[in-house]
């Protein structure tokens, strides 16, 4: 489908909707609502026009603007619904029962890699290497399993963006792990999964497309000024505070000293990874890189942040994809995808 100009339909969390414009010259790199920022003014700068919806737990309001304006596009920059994460399938199912398009993942995709225990299974079925790992429902009291050996990692099974991850997430004892994952469900509110820790170099890849994908330039987060006794692993403060950042001199960037097999072996995985989980529109693959050269698949992230100034961004920039024409590209996706015949 090709227009010139689109009807855009934003749907943005209700607390994230961003200002219309910002001072010249502003700083926005810590708002929270920077990435709602940067898609909806490209957009209108591209010349479409766009209506911004706050979403939080009514569905109503997208189908009576379904119906009445009739968007070419929803343009879902929701991470959940209702403050549930894992809801924001649901959101992506009613779209598809309404006959709107939309960009970013598909209900499907999104039902599978939202999912750790779920994601890692399929993908270990397919040969494709995950960390060792047990899921620890909230109630029983937590087993770790004989093949489980120290050091694990615990974090949230259906949370992203690093949430609930701290240092203390590395446990090298069962005092510990019972400790952490207790955190985990009472202070997250989630379940938990528990995995085998993997020491390596801590990679992030973006995917863009549907059935014929592209695979940008191969990411790394590097810590350059971390406490010795200290594990490179990105945590909630490495995602989200600025200046823990900057007093660490954690930088991401790309890749250094990959040979071409190396970068082969990953595209492919990461190729591999998309399919298999049924992802469509863009997605981040996360990966560890041991020092013996093996790759392990960490997660698979549909919808990551499109800020700027984001890696997904960055790297795509990296191949000659400017902001403008990745989030045009994005939108493209969004209008050739067929939810019916997917499969």
């Amino acid at each position: 489908m090709t227009v010139t100009k689109l009807r855009v339909l934003a749907l943005v969390h209700r607390h994230l909707i961003p200002p219309e414009t910002v001072p010249e010259g502003s700083d926005i790199t810590s708002e929270p609502w920077r990435t709602e920022y940067d898609v909806i003014s490209t957009l209108r700068a591209m010349g479409h026009d766009v209506q911004v919806l706050g979403v939080h737990d009514d569905l109503g309001e997208i189908r009576r603007l379904a119906t009445e304006w009739k968007p070419h596009i929803a343009f879902n920059l929701l991470e959940g619904f209702d403050d549930i994460t894992i809801f924001d399938q649901n959101v992506v199912s009613y779209l598809e029962l309404l006959k709107v398009p939309y960009t970013g993942c598909n209900s499907r995709g999104l039902l599978l890699a939202r999912d750790k225990s779920l994601s890692k299974k399929l993908l270990a079925y397919h040969r494709i290497a995950v960390a060792d790992f047990a899921v620890c429902p909230r109630g029983p009291a937590v087993r770790r399993p004989g093949r489980l050996s120290f050091p694990l990692i615990v974090k949230s099974l259906t949370l992203d963006a690093s949430i609930g991850i701290s240092q203390a997430s590395v446990v090298d004892d069962d005092a510990k792990l019972q400790e952490r994952v207790r955190f985990i469900h009472e202070s997250i509110g989630t379940d938990a999964i528990v995995e085998r820790y993997i020491e390596g170099r801590e990679l992030y890849v973006g995917v863009l497309g549907n059935h014929r994908l592209q695979v940008l330039p191969t990411w790394e987060l590097f810590f350059h000024d971390m406490p010795e006794e200290a594990r490179n692993i990105a945590t909630e403060r490495v995602k989200w505070s600025l200046s823990y950042r900057r007093k660490h001199k954690i930088t991401s960037g790309v890749a250094r000293d990959l040979d071409e097999a190396a970068a082969r072996r990953i595209r492919e995985t990461c190729k591999r990874v998309y399919r298999n989980l049924m992802l469509s529109g863009y997605a981040r693959i996360d990966l560890r890189l041991t020092e013996q050269g093996q790759i392990y698949v960490m997660e698979a992230n549909p919808n990551p942040h499109l800020a700027r100034d984001e890696d997904f961004a960055e790297s795509a920039l990296k191949v000659g994809i400017e902001y403008p024409a990745l989030i045009r590209r994005i939108l493209n996706l969004g209008l050739d995808w067929e939810p019916a015949r997917a499969g």
